[in-house]
């Protein structure tokens, strides 16, 4: 069920509550499948009968009508995946933020200046000091290899050298061997969670308008550090990953990644006009 916290600016929404905001800020009427939404948002003040969008929903109305960027951050760990986001609009900045399990996410105003900052306690980036690392840099292997290797801890054994050998077992029969199979086990084991952050704007490319796409995908191995996914590159479309496709990781840092996202924002002169 939808919630809200007036003291904070609080909303807690399901995209489908979204959905029907997002409808009745632009005039329309909510679709039929979406009336249930519709009713919870009137049983809980934010929607009048006649479709009046309550002052609590200024902020986030704003952003949805207008929005200059659309950030997605997708997170998968041990859970399953959560999805967050920031909406930046013209004046509003709103953060939302799932819940592993939960179809509702929280809605809050965030100040523009720290939005790098929000993207990276999204991911949970941290600055820390490593354990001993893997002696390679770099690994080149394929997602076919990747996907045996997740079919081992899908059903662990336990006892971690089991695993260990197992998993390696599987990098090898899929062709990555030597010190490269040595450094992909390590990492895999390590995982904490792999992301993604997906910058979205109206933009302009050879004087025309066109939608544009900036994204940063990364692995979290917790005491074997921060790797950043160079391949399969992104973004990624439906249906371009196969498993011959190459899987590339670079070791990075705390400091890199919060450059990268930085990056990742467009300056004032690429978005289009409005």
């Amino acid at each position: 069920m939808p919630g809200y916290d007036s003291s904070r600016s609080r909303l807690r929404l399901a995209d489908r509550h979204v959905r029907v905001l997002t409808r009745l800020a632009e005039g329309e009427t909510p679709s039929p499948e979406l009336f249930p939404s519709l009713g919870e948002l009137q049983e809980l003040g934010l929607v009048g009968e006649e479709g009046q969008l309550s002052p609590l929903l200024r902020e986030l109305v704003e952003a949805l009508r207008a929005p200059v960027l659309l950030i997605s951050v997708e997170i998968t760990g041990e859970p399953g995946p959560v999805h967050h986001g920031v909406i930046v609009g013209q004046d509003t900045v709103i953060a939302h933020e799932g819940w592993p399990g939960e179809e509702e996410s929280e809605y809050i105003p965030v100040e523009p200046s720290t939005l790098v900052f929000e993207l990276a306690r999204m991911v949970h980036l941290r600055r820390r000091g490593a354990d001993e690392q893997p002696r390679t840099p770099r690994v080149e292997s394929t997602m076919k290899a990747l996907d045996a290797a997740f079919a081992v801890l899908s059903a662990p054994t336990g006892e971690p050298e089991e695993d260990r050998s197992a998993v390696r077992k599987e990098l090898t029969d899929a062709g990555t061997t030597g010190e490269t199979a040595d450094t992909l086990t390590e990492l895999i084991l390590a995982l904490n969670s792999y992301w993604r952050v997906t910058v979205a704007w109206d933009g302009q490319h050879d004087g025309e308008h066109a939608p544009m796409l900036r994204s940063l995908a990364v692995w979290d191995c917790g005491p074997r550090g921060y790797w950043i996914r160079e391949q399969p590159e992104e973004p990624i479309l439906p249906g371009q990953v196969t498993p011959e496709s190459p899987l590339h990781l670079v070791r990075s840092d705390a400091g890199e990644i919060w450059r990268k996202l930085t990056g990742l924002l467009p300056e004032k002169e690429e978005l289009g006009p409005r």
